[in-house]
């Protein structure tokens, strides 16, 4: 799917930084940004997820232990 990429004039020149430093087209550090970002939050969800689950099944040792 094409899409267009409006940036700012900071971000465009961030992104070339990027890109520069990664050896790789802006169009790929983008690709690369993006993907990172939605590792990261998917990440963040499921580490909350599990803690939340094990918190609730471990409640009472957890208490036990923070006496």
């Amino acid at each position: 799917m094409a899409m267009t990429l409006r940036l700012s004039d900071h971000d465009e020149q961030l992104l070339a930084a990027l890109a520069e430093a990664e050896g790789v087209s802006k169009h790929e550090a983008t690709v690369r940004a993006i993907r990172a970002a939605g590792e990261r939050r998917l990440h963040r969800a499921q580490v909350r997820q599990a803690s939340a689950v094990h918190r609730e099944r471990y409640a009472d040792l957890l208490d036990r232990l923070g006496r």
